[in-house]
Protein backbone atom coordinates (compact mmCIF):
# COMPACT_ATOMS: atom_id res chain seq x y z
CA UNK A 1 0.00 0.00 0.00
CA UNK A 2 2.98 2.28 -0.27
CA UNK A 3 1.57 3.84 -3.43
CA UNK A 4 -1.41 5.18 -1.48
CA UNK A 5 0.94 7.37 0.51
CA UNK A 6 3.00 8.58 -2.41
CA UNK A 7 0.29 10.62 -4.16
CA UNK A 8 -0.98 14.05 -3.09
CA UNK A 9 -2.32 13.28 0.35
CA UNK A 10 -5.69 14.97 0.04
CA UNK A 11 -8.06 15.32 -2.85
CA UNK A 12 -6.78 16.92 -5.98
CA UNK A 13 -7.29 20.57 -4.97
CA UNK A 14 -4.56 22.86 -6.23
CA UNK A 15 -3.77 23.94 -2.70
CA UNK A 16 -3.10 20.37 -1.58
CA UNK A 17 0.67 20.31 -1.94
CA UNK A 18 2.47 17.08 -1.01
CA UNK A 19 4.00 17.15 2.45
CA UNK A 20 6.89 14.87 1.65
CA UNK A 21 9.74 15.15 -0.80
CA UNK A 22 11.62 12.35 -2.53
CA UNK A 23 14.86 11.17 -1.04
CA UNK A 24 18.00 12.63 -2.46
CA UNK A 25 18.97 9.27 -3.96
CA UNK A 26 15.72 9.17 -5.96
CA UNK A 27 16.20 12.50 -7.72
CA UNK A 28 18.43 11.35 -10.63
CA UNK A 29 15.85 8.71 -11.60
CA UNK A 30 12.78 10.87 -11.03
CA UNK A 31 12.55 12.51 -14.49
CA UNK A 32 12.77 9.18 -16.30
CA UNK A 33 10.33 7.45 -13.99
CA UNK A 34 7.81 10.26 -14.28
CA UNK A 35 8.15 10.44 -18.07
CA UNK A 36 7.72 6.67 -18.41
CA UNK A 37 4.93 6.68 -15.84
CA UNK A 38 2.81 9.32 -17.55
CA UNK A 39 3.43 7.79 -20.98
CA UNK A 40 2.17 4.45 -19.72
CA UNK A 41 -0.76 6.10 -17.94
CA UNK A 42 -1.78 7.81 -21.19
CA UNK A 43 -1.38 4.54 -23.07
CA UNK A 44 -3.36 2.41 -20.62
CA UNK A 45 -6.03 5.03 -20.00
CA UNK A 46 -7.07 5.32 -23.66
CA UNK A 47 -6.38 1.72 -24.63
CA UNK A 48 -9.82 0.24 -23.89
CA UNK A 49 -11.50 3.24 -25.51
CA UNK A 50 -9.58 2.70 -28.76
CA UNK A 51 -10.07 -1.07 -28.75
CA UNK A 52 -13.83 -0.65 -28.47
CA UNK A 53 -13.83 1.64 -31.51
CA UNK A 54 -11.71 -0.85 -33.44
CA UNK A 55 -14.03 -3.69 -32.44
CA UNK A 56 -17.19 -1.71 -33.27
CA UNK A 57 -17.95 -3.70 -36.41
CA UNK A 58 -17.51 -7.01 -34.59
CA UNK A 59 -19.58 -5.86 -31.63
CA UNK A 60 -22.56 -4.81 -33.72
CA UNK A 61 -22.46 -7.65 -36.25
CA UNK A 62 -22.62 -9.89 -33.15
CA UNK A 63 -20.79 -12.76 -34.86
CA UNK A 64 -21.38 -15.45 -32.26
CA UNK A 65 -21.25 -19.15 -32.82
CA UNK A 66 -23.31 -21.54 -30.65
CA UNK A 67 -22.18 -21.31 -27.05
CA UNK A 68 -21.34 -17.62 -27.44
CA UNK A 69 -17.95 -18.28 -29.05
CA UNK A 70 -16.91 -15.48 -31.35
CA UNK A 71 -15.19 -16.23 -34.60
CA UNK A 72 -13.39 -14.33 -37.29
CA UNK A 73 -14.79 -14.36 -40.79
CA UNK A 74 -12.50 -16.34 -43.10
CA UNK A 75 -13.25 -14.12 -46.06
CA UNK A 76 -15.37 -11.28 -47.38
CA UNK A 77 -19.06 -11.60 -46.80
CA UNK A 78 -20.77 -12.58 -50.02
CA UNK A 79 -23.92 -10.54 -49.48
CA UNK A 80 -24.77 -7.42 -47.52
CA UNK A 81 -27.03 -7.37 -44.51
CA UNK A 82 -29.38 -5.11 -46.38
CA UNK A 83 -29.92 -6.48 -49.88
CA UNK A 84 -31.58 -3.26 -51.01
CA UNK A 85 -28.35 -1.28 -50.52
CA UNK A 86 -24.97 -1.54 -52.17
CA UNK A 87 -23.35 -0.93 -48.77
CA UNK A 88 -22.57 -3.86 -46.47
CA UNK A 89 -23.71 -2.34 -43.18
CA UNK A 90 -24.84 -3.69 -39.85
CA UNK A 91 -28.49 -3.15 -38.86
CA UNK A 92 -27.14 -0.84 -36.16
CA UNK A 93 -24.53 1.69 -37.22
CA UNK A 94 -21.09 1.69 -35.62
CA UNK A 95 -22.03 5.18 -34.43
CA UNK A 96 -23.89 3.38 -31.62
CA UNK A 97 -20.54 2.20 -30.26
CA UNK A 98 -19.19 5.73 -30.65
CA UNK A 99 -22.05 7.17 -28.59
CA UNK A 100 -21.58 4.53 -25.89
CA UNK A 101 -17.85 5.33 -25.90
CA UNK A 102 -18.26 9.12 -25.80
CA UNK A 103 -21.38 10.13 -23.88
CA UNK A 104 -20.31 8.75 -20.45
CA UNK A 105 -16.92 10.43 -20.85
CA UNK A 106 -18.63 13.71 -21.74
CA UNK A 107 -20.88 13.43 -18.70
CA UNK A 108 -17.92 12.82 -16.39
CA UNK A 109 -16.05 15.84 -17.75
CA UNK A 110 -19.11 18.07 -17.36
CA UNK A 111 -19.79 16.95 -13.79
CA UNK A 112 -16.16 16.71 -12.62
CA UNK A 113 -15.88 20.38 -11.54
CA UNK A 114 -18.87 19.95 -9.20
CA UNK A 115 -17.09 17.73 -6.71
CA UNK A 116 -14.77 15.15 -8.22
CA UNK A 117 -11.81 16.93 -6.61
CA UNK A 118 -13.15 15.86 -3.20
CA UNK A 119 -12.31 12.24 -4.03
CA UNK A 120 -8.61 11.32 -3.58
CA UNK A 121 -6.56 10.18 -6.54
CA UNK A 122 -5.99 6.56 -5.51
CA UNK A 123 -9.65 5.47 -5.35
CA UNK A 124 -10.28 7.12 -8.72
CA UNK A 125 -7.39 5.22 -10.31
CA UNK A 126 -8.68 1.97 -8.84
CA UNK A 127 -12.12 2.65 -10.35
CA UNK A 128 -10.45 3.31 -13.74
CA UNK A 129 -8.62 -0.02 -13.63
CA UNK A 130 -11.69 -2.00 -12.55
CA UNK A 131 -13.92 -0.41 -15.22
CA UNK A 132 -11.34 -1.04 -17.96
CA UNK A 133 -11.02 -4.71 -16.99
CA UNK A 134 -14.79 -5.01 -16.68
CA UNK A 135 -15.28 -3.60 -20.18
CA UNK A 136 -13.08 -6.28 -21.76
CA UNK A 137 -14.80 -9.06 -19.81
CA UNK A 138 -18.33 -7.82 -20.46
CA UNK A 139 -17.86 -7.40 -24.19
CA UNK A 140 -15.99 -10.70 -24.53
CA UNK A 141 -18.70 -12.77 -22.82
CA UNK A 142 -21.69 -10.70 -23.91
CA UNK A 143 -24.74 -12.65 -25.14
CA UNK A 144 -26.24 -9.64 -26.93
CA UNK A 145 -25.39 -6.31 -28.53
CA UNK A 146 -27.02 -4.41 -25.65
CA UNK A 147 -24.75 -6.06 -23.08
CA UNK A 148 -21.77 -5.37 -25.34
CA UNK A 149 -22.69 -1.68 -25.42
CA UNK A 150 -22.80 -1.72 -21.61
CA UNK A 151 -19.22 -2.97 -21.72
CA UNK A 152 -18.32 -0.10 -24.03
CA UNK A 153 -19.86 2.28 -21.48
CA UNK A 154 -17.51 0.87 -18.82
CA UNK A 155 -14.55 1.57 -21.11
CA UNK A 156 -15.81 5.13 -21.56
CA UNK A 157 -16.13 5.63 -17.80
CA UNK A 158 -12.57 4.37 -17.31
CA UNK A 159 -11.16 6.63 -20.01
CA UNK A 160 -13.09 9.76 -19.01
CA UNK A 161 -12.42 9.46 -15.30
CA UNK A 162 -8.78 8.64 -15.95
CA UNK A 163 -8.31 11.64 -18.22
CA UNK A 164 -9.58 14.21 -15.72
CA UNK A 165 -7.63 12.47 -12.96
CA UNK A 166 -4.24 12.13 -14.60
CA UNK A 167 -4.31 15.54 -16.29
CA UNK A 168 -4.99 17.19 -12.92
CA UNK A 169 -2.19 15.07 -11.45
CA UNK A 170 0.29 16.64 -13.88
CA UNK A 171 0.02 19.87 -11.87
CA UNK A 172 2.10 18.18 -9.17
CA UNK A 173 4.91 17.23 -11.58
CA UNK A 174 7.24 19.09 -13.97
CA UNK A 175 5.53 20.54 -17.02
CA UNK A 176 7.30 18.12 -19.38
CA UNK A 177 5.12 15.20 -18.25
CA UNK A 178 2.18 16.67 -20.21
CA UNK A 179 3.91 15.95 -23.51
CA UNK A 180 4.64 12.40 -22.36
CA UNK A 181 1.00 11.91 -21.39
CA UNK A 182 -0.06 13.21 -24.81
CA UNK A 183 2.31 10.85 -26.57
CA UNK A 184 1.01 7.95 -24.48
CA UNK A 185 -2.58 8.64 -25.48
CA UNK A 186 -1.46 8.66 -29.11
CA UNK A 187 0.37 5.40 -28.51
CA UNK A 188 -2.86 3.95 -27.15
CA UNK A 189 -4.53 4.69 -30.46
CA UNK A 190 -1.81 3.01 -32.47
CA UNK A 191 -1.10 0.03 -30.20
CA UNK A 192 -4.76 -0.51 -29.37
CA UNK A 193 -5.89 -0.62 -32.99
CA UNK A 194 -2.76 -2.50 -34.11
CA UNK A 195 -3.01 -5.16 -31.40
CA UNK A 196 -6.69 -5.81 -32.11
CA UNK A 197 -5.99 -5.96 -35.84
CA UNK A 198 -2.91 -8.14 -35.47
CA UNK A 199 -4.43 -10.67 -33.08
CA UNK A 200 -7.61 -11.11 -35.11
CA UNK A 201 -5.62 -11.32 -38.37
CA UNK A 202 -3.50 -14.03 -36.74
CA UNK A 203 -6.66 -16.10 -36.26
CA UNK A 204 -7.62 -15.22 -32.69
CA UNK A 205 -11.34 -14.67 -32.17
CA UNK A 206 -12.54 -11.20 -31.10
CA UNK A 207 -13.55 -12.71 -27.76
CA UNK A 208 -10.11 -14.15 -27.02
CA UNK A 209 -8.48 -10.99 -28.34
CA UNK A 210 -10.33 -8.90 -25.77
CA UNK A 211 -9.48 -11.33 -22.98
CA UNK A 212 -5.79 -11.15 -23.89
CA UNK A 213 -5.86 -7.40 -23.20
CA UNK A 214 -6.73 -7.73 -19.50
CA UNK A 215 -3.09 -7.03 -18.63
CA UNK A 216 -3.47 -3.38 -19.70
CA UNK A 217 -5.63 -2.33 -16.69
CA UNK A 218 -3.11 -4.08 -14.41
CA UNK A 219 -0.31 -2.08 -16.07
CA UNK A 220 -2.30 1.11 -15.41
CA UNK A 221 -2.41 0.41 -11.68
CA UNK A 222 1.24 -0.65 -11.61
CA UNK A 223 2.36 2.54 -13.38
CA UNK A 224 0.48 4.77 -10.95
CA UNK A 225 1.26 3.06 -7.65
CA UNK A 226 4.81 1.85 -8.35
CA UNK A 227 6.43 3.89 -11.12
CA UNK A 228 5.61 7.53 -10.42
CA UNK A 229 7.81 9.29 -7.88
CA UNK A 230 6.57 11.40 -5.00
CA UNK A 231 4.88 14.55 -6.25
CA UNK A 232 6.55 17.87 -5.46
CA UNK A 233 5.20 21.42 -5.34
CA UNK A 234 5.81 23.00 -8.76
CA UNK A 235 7.01 26.55 -9.35
CA UNK A 236 4.80 28.06 -12.09
CA UNK A 237 7.65 30.41 -12.97
CA UNK A 238 10.21 27.66 -13.46
CA UNK A 239 12.49 27.30 -16.44
CA UNK A 240 10.27 24.71 -18.07
CA UNK A 241 7.37 27.14 -18.40
CA UNK A 242 6.36 28.39 -21.81
CA UNK A 243 7.39 31.82 -22.97
CA UNK A 244 5.70 34.84 -21.42
CA UNK A 245 3.61 35.60 -24.51
CA UNK A 246 1.75 32.30 -24.16
CA UNK A 247 0.97 32.90 -20.49
CA UNK A 248 -0.97 36.14 -20.75
CA UNK A 249 -4.12 36.33 -18.57
CA UNK A 250 -7.45 35.79 -20.31
CA UNK A 251 -8.90 38.81 -18.48
CA UNK A 252 -6.99 41.82 -19.75
CA UNK A 253 -7.30 43.96 -16.64
CA UNK A 254 -5.72 41.27 -14.47
CA UNK A 255 -2.13 42.01 -13.51
CA UNK A 256 0.46 39.71 -11.93
CA UNK A 257 0.68 42.00 -8.92
CA UNK A 258 -3.05 41.91 -8.20
CA UNK A 259 -4.17 38.34 -8.43
CA UNK A 260 -7.74 37.67 -7.38
CA UNK A 261 -8.44 35.40 -4.45
CA UNK A 262 -8.63 31.73 -5.31
CA UNK A 263 -12.07 31.45 -3.78
CA UNK A 264 -13.51 34.59 -5.41
CA UNK A 265 -16.21 34.13 -8.04
CA UNK A 266 -15.98 35.72 -11.46
CA UNK A 267 -18.81 37.93 -12.58
CA UNK A 268 -20.89 37.03 -15.61
CA UNK A 269 -19.03 39.62 -17.69
CA UNK A 270 -15.65 38.23 -16.62
CA UNK A 271 -16.75 34.68 -17.45
CA UNK A 272 -17.81 35.86 -20.91
CA UNK A 273 -14.42 37.52 -21.36
CA UNK A 274 -12.67 34.28 -20.45
CA UNK A 275 -14.91 32.32 -22.81
CA UNK A 276 -14.18 34.66 -25.73
CA UNK A 277 -10.45 34.29 -25.09
CA UNK A 278 -10.79 30.50 -25.34
CA UNK A 279 -12.81 30.47 -28.57
CA UNK A 280 -9.70 30.33 -30.75
CA UNK A 281 -8.90 27.02 -29.07
CA UNK A 282 -12.44 25.69 -28.68
CA UNK A 283 -13.56 26.07 -32.30
CA UNK A 284 -10.64 24.13 -33.89
CA UNK A 285 -10.97 21.46 -31.18
CA UNK A 286 -14.70 21.01 -31.82
CA UNK A 287 -14.02 20.80 -35.56
CA UNK A 288 -11.30 18.17 -35.06
CA UNK A 289 -13.47 15.96 -32.88
CA UNK A 290 -16.49 16.31 -35.17
CA UNK A 291 -14.52 15.32 -38.27
CA UNK A 292 -12.66 12.56 -36.39
CA UNK A 293 -15.84 10.81 -35.29
CA UNK A 294 -17.57 11.49 -38.59
CA UNK A 295 -14.74 9.70 -40.39
CA UNK A 296 -14.23 6.89 -37.88
CA UNK A 297 -17.80 5.88 -37.18
CA UNK A 298 -19.59 7.34 -40.18
CA UNK A 299 -17.44 6.79 -43.28
CA UNK A 300 -15.24 3.81 -42.42
CA UNK A 301 -18.20 1.45 -42.22
CA UNK A 302 -19.27 2.47 -45.73
CA UNK A 303 -15.81 1.96 -47.27
CA UNK A 304 -16.03 -1.68 -48.31
CA UNK A 305 -14.21 -3.19 -51.31
CA UNK A 306 -15.78 -6.54 -52.19
CA UNK A 307 -13.26 -8.07 -54.57
CA UNK A 308 -10.40 -8.31 -52.08
CA UNK A 309 -8.96 -10.94 -49.76
CA UNK A 310 -10.07 -8.93 -46.70
CA UNK A 311 -13.54 -9.18 -45.22
CA UNK A 312 -15.55 -6.10 -44.33
CA UNK A 313 -14.64 -6.48 -40.65
CA UNK A 314 -10.94 -6.83 -41.49
CA UNK A 315 -11.00 -3.77 -43.74
CA UNK A 316 -12.66 -1.80 -40.93
CA UNK A 317 -9.89 -2.78 -38.51
CA UNK A 318 -7.22 -1.70 -41.01
CA UNK A 319 -8.89 1.70 -41.43
CA UNK A 320 -8.88 2.17 -37.66
CA UNK A 321 -5.22 1.18 -37.35
CA UNK A 322 -4.09 3.56 -40.12
CA UNK A 323 -6.05 6.44 -38.65
CA UNK A 324 -4.65 5.82 -35.16
CA UNK A 325 -1.13 5.77 -36.59
CA UNK A 326 -1.70 9.36 -37.69
CA UNK A 327 -3.07 10.23 -34.25
CA UNK A 328 0.05 8.84 -32.60
CA UNK A 329 2.32 10.90 -34.88
CA UNK A 330 0.40 14.10 -34.17
CA UNK A 331 0.22 13.61 -30.39
CA UNK A 332 3.92 12.77 -30.17
CA UNK A 333 5.04 15.85 -32.10
CA UNK A 334 4.82 18.34 -29.22
CA UNK A 335 8.47 17.96 -28.28
CA UNK A 336 9.57 18.07 -31.94
CA UNK A 337 7.76 21.09 -33.32
CA UNK A 338 5.17 23.67 -32.37
CA UNK A 339 2.52 24.90 -34.77
CA UNK A 340 0.93 28.20 -33.83
CA UNK A 341 -1.96 28.17 -36.29
CA UNK A 342 -3.69 25.01 -35.11
CA UNK A 343 -6.86 25.88 -37.03
CA UNK A 344 -5.02 24.94 -40.24
CA UNK A 345 -4.60 21.37 -38.99
CA UNK A 346 -8.26 21.24 -38.05
CA UNK A 347 -9.27 22.21 -41.60
CA UNK A 348 -6.97 19.56 -43.07
CA UNK A 349 -8.90 16.85 -41.24
CA UNK A 350 -12.21 17.78 -42.87
CA UNK A 351 -13.02 15.02 -45.45
CA UNK A 352 -13.34 16.11 -49.05
CA UNK A 353 -16.30 15.47 -51.37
Amino acid sequence: MEGLRRRPSESEGEEAAPHTRPRQSDRPRAPWRNAAGFWLLGLCNNFSYVVMLSAAHDILSHQRAPGNQSHVEPGPTPSPHNSSSRFDCNPISTAAVLLADILPTLGIKLLAPLGLHLLPYSPRVLVCGVCAAGSFLLVAFSPSVVISLCGVVLASISSGLGEVTFLSLTAHYPRAVISWWSSGTGGAGLLGALSYLGLTQAGLSPQHTLLSMLGVPALLLLSYFSLLTTAEPQDPGGEEEAETSSRQPLISNETPESKPDVGSDLSLQEKWTVFKGLLRYIIPLVLVYFTEYFINQGLFELLFFRNTSLSHAQQYRWYQMLYQAGVFASRSSLRCCRIRFTWVLALLQVPGP
